[in-house]
């Protein structure tokens, strides 16, 4: 027992940490007593916690209020300065990456180039390596330091990316995650929406693969491989798909069928001009181009029935491909609770960064 208990003592610490880090970020201007309140903890621990987070520079002293009964309180906020995080997105031929720091303002967005999704994998590591040292050249050259970078990218190259991405940044002091981009896309739809602890992010780019958050935690499954709705069988009599099965979603919403059904075209250089081609043509009222997305938006509209059957989600956010061509695709599904993202286009990029922060919040906090 007493072999354990500094250990023990020392959990309670970090938690209590994480617990007020936690709530100054989201209610910040507080006081110390503001604190204790919310939190039920003593106010001789709340002011020892926050002496501790203020010497770590994740809090700081903001002024005085004196609108309360008795002497002044010292409020607080978290100190954005001295810390950043970096997500980056391997979309379908583009690499986007964001720094923010703790307080969440942006600190940088670039968007470049990708070798696109046929390209070998090394190809692909090599152009995230590239960017993400200039990236960390860029925030460290503030002074900041850089507690993670997160790499948001499609399902087939998750496995492994992290440790080839690590050896390519000459094992960096900060952790390596490599994410599902739609749970990342989750995660900053989480962030950005206070008070919602369940919802589903349908993020759009050659497939469709859902993020999924449940009681504020992403459902990633026994291997990782949870969300992977671009096969569910929206149109039993619908053409054949890669998988071997009939009328998958991927076949109407993944960018491929969509494009080929809006545009009439099979080999696409430049997805994001693609999208950007139905979106005009749409808003002009061209029938093929209306035609596909409402198809499109009603096959969606099967999905997230099967999805808020089992799920329950308190929203269904539309990222990615589908964010700009919501204005067709909400009304086809004519379900209530799909929108499009808030935080598109950098939803994914944005939530990596946040996932580094999620782990202050867990009690992972820098000497």
């Amino acid at each position: 027992m007493t072999a354990t208990r500094p250990a023990d003592l020392m959990d309670v610490r970090a938690t209590n940490l994480a617990l007020v880090l936690r709530h100054v970020r989201l209610h910040a201007p507080c006081s110390r007593a503001d604190i204790a309140t919310a939190t039920g903890l003593n106010k001789a621990t709340v002011s020892s916690l926050v002496t501790d987070l203020i010497e770590r520079r994740l809090l700081r002293e903001s002024g005085l209020v004196g609108s309360r009964i008795g002497r002044p309180a010292t409020m607080l906020t978290l100190e954005g300065r001295p810390y950043a995080a970096i997500g980056i997105e391997v979309g379908a031929d583009h690499l986007n990456a964001v720094a923010v720091d703790f307080t969440g303002s942006r600190l940088l967005t670039w968007r470049r180039a990708a070798p696109g999704p046929d390209a070998p994998p090394g190809r692909t590591v090599a152009a995230v390596a590239a960017l993400a040292a200039r990236v960390v050249g860029k925030v460290t050259g503030q002074g900041r330091t850089v507690l993670g970078l997160t790499l948001g990218a499609p399902d087939g190259l998750v496995d492994g990316l992290a440790a080839q991405l690590e050896r390519s940044l000459h094992e960096p002091a900060f952790e390596v995650v490599v994410e599902p981009a739609a749970t990342l896309a989750a995660l900053a739809d989480l962030r950005a929406r206070v008070g919602c602890t369940d919802l589903v992010h349908l993020h759009g780019g050659i497939g469709v693969t859902a993020g999924m958050i449940a009681d504020g935690r992403p459902l990633r499954g026994a291997r990782g491989l949870a969300g992977a709705v671009g096969h569910l069988i929206v149109d039993p009599g619908g053409a054949e798909c890669a998988c071997g099965r009939r009328g998958c979603l991927d076949l109407d919403l993944g960018l491929p069928g969509l494009v080929r059904r809006a545009l009439g075209e099979v080999d696409v250089p430049d997805w994001g001009a693609a999208v950007e081609r139905i979106v005009a043509l749409a808003q002009a009222g061209d029938a093929t181009a209306v035609g596909a997305l409402t198809t499109a938006g009603a096959r969606l509209g099967v999905a997230v029935r099967m999805l808020t059957d089992v799920l329950d989600p308190s929203i269904v956010l539309l990222g990615g491909v589908l964010a700009p061509l919501a204005p067709w695709l909400v009304p086809a599904a004519a379900h209530p609770l799909v929108e499009p993202s808030t935080v598109e286009p950098n939803a994914v990029a944005l939530g990596g960064a946040a996932l580094a922060f999620a782990r202050l919040e867990a009690g992972a906090l820098p000497s």
